[in-house]
């Protein structure tokens, strides 16, 4: 019998995200509705329900700032080798407000040669913002890269403090 999921959909400032979670915790939060989201996984999927729910809580705080850290188990169970090793440093080792280069990430992980994989690995993060991969920057300090784009990775870091926030944004923070 297939293991029902649960999940949830937030609205954030960087687009809809979809929060999909086992009984474990977080399997995955993508940054697209439910619609391009859901349809990838064979067990049974259950709306507004158990960890999901929690950490769809947890994002609206956070985007709301009112939440600095997140509390919501993560399920690292399918997650392998390096990138395990690398998504759990960056999860304990890099706190809101603050930022690590991909070169200082690979560092901290035990594997300073492999910066270019740490750029891969936070490229296929299941759990963004979670596991904060968009506070991962390019050694010269400019953004690097972020799958939902790069206005998205600046949204971010202006929100934590870790970025100025332009002159437009000033206006719409108030």
């Amino acid at each position: 019998m297939p293991v029902s999921l649960s999940w949830s959909a937030v609205a954030s400032p960087v687009g809809e995200l979809t929060v999909v979670a086992g009984a474990s915790g977080v399997r995955q939060i993508a940054f697209a509705g439910p619609d391009a989201v859901l349809g990838g996984y064979e067990e049974e999927l259950v709306r507004d329900t158990g960890v999901a729910v929690e950490a769809a809580r947890q994002l609206d705080e956070y985007f709301a700032r009112g939440r600095r850290e997140f509390d919501v188990p993560i399920e690292w169970e399918p997650l392998q080798g390096l990138r395990l090793h690398v998504l759990r440093t960056l999860h304990e080792l890099v706190p809101f407000g603050e930022t690590v280069s991909y070169k200082r990430l690979a560092e901290l992980s035990g594997r300073p040669e492999a910066s270019r994989a740490v750029g891969t690995i936070m490229g296929s993060n299941p759990v963004p913002l979670i596991v904060p991969c968009h506070r991962v920057l390019a050694s010269g300090g400019g953004l690097g890269g972020f799958g939902p784009g790069l206005e998205a990775k600046r949204r971010l870091l202006v929100l934590e403090g870790s970025l100025e926030p332009s002159l437009l944004e000033l206006d719409l923070l108030g």
